[in-house]
């Protein structure tokens, strides 16, 4: 039965959004590329959107058990995983050039959902999302994502399967993400006083 609910709008970055249980401060080690959303360690979960830089319509449910399927053809199918949590609230963040933001709207009440007491304190997110425009680009695409968290025990993940291409991106993003800052320092050559350096 559906307990809370949260509406909003809200304006994406261009690597899409994080949500969850806890206080973003890093992007996540692997992007989910061929999938909509994927974890970003055991509280949260990164969702790519197809909007870069652009509005994304987003209901957030609250449910005491599992919800009924979505059967509307319009959304894309559906992809669930499991988030740890505790009492605190639901978080957003978006992921801009470099840096992580808050996206909670001001005047949006905080969204609370307690884990069930047999379930190890995870929760079920199941995402289901709809794009007018599903090429990637600027500006609104007709982005709207229904997310639904309930009580439930741990359990594996349900996405679609990866193609190769999708298995190269996030190799390389893995890989990119794990050089060594010096890796990206470049050495030029300067002149003082007319003595090149």
């Amino acid at each position: 039965m559906l307990v809370r609910e949260a509406s909003f709008t809200f304006e994406v970055g261009e690597s899409g959004y994080l949500i969850g249980f806890t206080e973003h401060d890093d992007y996540p080690d692997e992007m989910p590329y061929g999938w909509h959303c994927g974890p970003a360690g055991k509280s949260s979960a990164i969702v790519l959107t197809a909007t870069d830089t652009g509005p994304v319509r987003i209901a957030l449910q609250v449910h005491d058990s599992p919800p009924a399927p979505e059967t509307d053809p319009d959304w894309d199918p559906a992809e669930e995983l499991s988030l740890q949590t505790t009492t605190s609230p639901v978080q957003l963040s978006t992921l801009e050039a470099g840096d992580i933001l808050d996206a909670w709207p001001a005047g949006q009440p905080p969204l609370h959902i307690t884990a069930a007491p047999d379930s190890g304190a995870w929760v079920r997110l199941r995402l289901h999302c709809h794009t007018d425009n599903r090429e990637p680009g600027l500006g609104d695409r007709g982005e709207r994502h229904l997310l639904q968290l309930w009580p439930a025990p741990q359990s594996p993940p349900q996405h679609p399967p990866l193609t190769e291409a999708h298995q190269r991106d996030r190799a390389d993003y893995a890989r990119h993400a794990a050089m060594p800052v010096e890796d990206y320092t470049t050495t030029y050559p300067y002149e003082v006083l007319g003595q090149r350096g």
